[in-house]
């Protein structure tokens, strides 16, 4: 997330604007200030009247930005966007003090104005304030992918979809990322919907990757104009500048659709008797259970699974895009993952679950694929909605709070030349300090805001990393003079952080593994 979006018109919408904000700002003094002149505020870049730092951010990467501000003030930084206090976190240690052991305080979120109010993802636990909306949607959503039974009954699923996504590389490998996003798409449909994805050109998937994507081009979470502004909203769709206003109603109809039909599609299945088990129809049925669901209901039942797929789809697109791209570049770490993944499995079957423990260098691999380019380096904003006190400094209630978690796993005291693409690193650890330092304790979020399906999400990841490692050989393709093509470890800046598009060559270990994963995929029953 880019903390301050930045369109071709906002230059012109703050000019537009600038008198409604000086009445607005009675003074360049935030209004958290008042009565509090002895508050001894974390060290931080000063800020100017009316802009606060918002001045000072880059268009783009601003977590490296924010990363850099650490030589000077610290790993707790102040900073002031607009008249809104800001915390920024760009040290594991900070996140865990506040974020995870002051959870019940640092727990609620920013207001959303553009996404939740006018976007329409309001009855989504992501951009739920704390409360107790907040803890039925994340109950649900435990209960699906936190309980030991429930991850267990996805074993076939998640088994069968990654023998397709091989087949499917197999037999067109000239789009990885395609092959990619069908398989997370595919896993997140049959659990949420009961639906099954033969192909990326679902019906379900397209509107649901319609919704998303407008979505996310749209900006951040907390980080548009009028989120810091919320009387913005207040504009007429006719008004110079109120293009994000009529952009904003556009998408809503595409969440809308995203949210209605495959939620109606299962609600239709029930009442024929024909709907497949899936967390939608069993949160319904749980319902009527015990009362009518009323619109309220089935709209909370419509965010929890929605959720599902836009939380989880795009971040392991990201994981796994990234995991090939080095694979890539660091020909040598591949090769010695097969030859543990051979020693290990042998060469009449493929890796399984069971086999994770065995597979040490295999864990130090997809660690090191988590910290290299974590999915999403500035995580989704906190809130702090009281008073606190950290250190030798005062956090005033209603701060924005910023987790920089690619500072975090950046960080070149716990992980020397961090740009370096190298999983020896957790090796030469001890166990004890290999766990702490483990990404995933990172890049799933803190406290009441961790992601509730990380291990879900953990656990297919490895399935899919560990099967192209045994089955295929990945490469860099050859140019039309058959030299080598080189891609560059460089990723797109945004929410979530995917690498910048790269070609590689992709090809069966053996005649034998090509019939070995054909035949699973054909046999395999969810």
């Amino acid at each position: 997330m880019e903390l301050l979006e930045y369109t071709p018109r906002l230059l012109y919408v703050v000019v537009v604007v600038v008198v409604a904000v000086v009445i607005y700002t009675l003074s360049s003094v935030g209004p958290w200030r008042k009565g509090r002149a002895d508050f001894r505020l974390p060290p931080g870049p000063k800020a100017v009247p009316l802009l606060g730092n918002v001045h000072q951010l880059p268009l783009q990467n601003q977590h490296k930005f924010f990363s850099s501000w650490s030589s000077k003030y610290g790993d707790v930084i102040f900073a002031q966007l607009f008249r809104t206090p800001t915390i920024i976190i760009n040290s594991f240690q900070v996140a865990q003090d506040l974020l995870d052991k002051k959870s019940s305080k640092y727990s609620y979120r920013p207001r959303f104005v553009l996404l939740a109010e006018l976007m329409g993802w309001d009855n989504v636990i992501t951009h739920m304030t704390y409360g107790e909306r907040f803890r039925k949607h994340r109950r649900w959503i435990a209960d699906a992918f936190q309980n030991k039974d429930s991850l267990k009954s996805y074993r076939p699923l998640q088994y069968k979809e990654t023998y397709i996504l091989l087949s499917g590389l197999l037999q067109n490998p000239g789009d990885v990322r395609l092959h990619l996003r069908r398989f997370a798409a595919a896993m997140i449909m049959k659990i949420a919907y009961g639906h099954t994805v033969t192909s990326i050109d679902d019906k379900y998937i397209h509107i649901a990757e319609s919704a998303a994507k407008e979505t996310v081009e749209a900006g951040g979470p907390g980080s548009m104009l009028v989120d810091f502004f919320p009387f913005l909203t207040l504009w007429p769709l006719w008004f110079p500048g109120a293009g994000f206003k009529r952009k904003a109603f556009e998408v809503r109809a595409l969440v809308r659709n995203m949210l209605d039909t495959p939620f109606n599609m299962v609600k239709n299945a029930m009442l024929s008797g024909t709907a497949s088990p899936c967390f939608t129809a069993s949160l319904l049925e749980e319902m009527i259970n015990s009362k009518s669901p009323t619109e309220e209901d089935e709209d909370d039942i419509k965010g929890a699974a929605g959720v599902l797929y836009g939380a989880s789809t795009d971040t392991t697109v990201a994981v796994l895009s990234t995991f090939v791209l080095a694979m890539v570049l660091h020909p040598d770490v591949y090769k010695k993952a097969q030859e543990e993944v051979d020693r290990v499995v042998g060469s009449d079957r493929l890796p399984v679950f069971e086999d994770r423990i065995s597979l040490p260098y295999l864990e130090c691999v997809i660690r090191e694929v988590y910290r290299w380019n974590c999915p999403v380096p500035l995580g989704i904003p906190h809130k702090v909605m009281q008073d606190d006190s950290y250190r030798d400094y005062d956090i005033p209630g209603g701060s924005m709070v910023i987790p920089n978690i690619w500072a975090m796993v950046q960080d070149h005291e716990h992980y020397p030349a961090p740009e370096s693409f190298r999983p020896e690193r957790f090796l030469e650890m001890s166990h004890d300090v290999a766990d702490t330092r483990d990404p995933r304790n990172m890049v799933f979020g803190f406290g009441r805001r961790a992601c509730p399906g990380k291990q879900f999400a953990d656990t297919s990841i490895w399935l899919v990393v560990a099967n192209m490692i045994a089955t295929l050989d990945i490469s860099k393709t050859t140019d039309f003079r058959g030299d080598p093509v080189t891609p560059q470890a460089a990723f797109i800046s945004g929410f979530v952080s995917h690498p910048e598009p790269f070609v590689c060559n992709v090809a069966p270990r053996s005649d034998k593994i090509a019939e070995m994963v054909s035949e699973l995929n054909a046999n395999a029953v969810v």
